[in-house]
């Protein structure tokens, strides 16, 4: 009996001490929102160019439309808000595919221009981890980072 007890203590405080490690609020990313100056070319650009469906804006605010990045993760564009943005490639957000080429294809076609971090036009990066990758701008001048990881197919 002294060695189950001994086994009980010792589980409990193994479960109490990995409890502790545990963010208790369990944050997951959930939407990105970016101040837009024309809404419809915006939504345009990112229906034409990236292929994001336009979803339902369920907090039914006049000037704001949203779409799906996938995984229920959500894009909000707003044009709510008047001013000038200061943008630089440091704020940008990034998104992945695994059909990376295909997308370069595109943009090529499209005649839109992309550029590695450092600015240099139609140039893909291959970063030290392996992760190819390429910028491109939306109508505001917000940056996107376009990526494929090794790991994906």
């Amino acid at each position: 009996m002294n060695k189950l007890s001994t086994l009980l203590i010792a589980l409990l405080f193994s479960v109490f001490s990995q409890a502790q490690d545990v963010n208790p609020f369990a944050f997951k990313f959930n939407h990105v929102s970016l101040s837009v100056k024309d809404l419809d070319r915006s939504v345009s650009f990112y229906k034409t160019i990236l292929k994001l469906n336009e979803i339902t804006n369920r907090g039914k605010s006049e000037g704001i439309r949203w779409l799906a990045l996938g995984e229920d993760k959500e894009l909000h564009l707003i044009s709510t808000i008047k001013g000038d943005i200061q943008i630089n490639k440091a704020v940008h957000f990034a998104i992945a595919t695994p059909n990376f080429e295909d997308f370069v294809k595109l943009l090529d076609t499209q005649k839109i221009t992309y550029s590695d971090w450092k600015g240099a036009l139609n140039t893909i990066t291959i970063r030290a981890d392996g992760v190819k990758q390429i910028y491109i701008q939306d109508p505001d001048g917000y940056w996107i980072e376009i990526n494929k990881t090794p790991n994906q197919p």
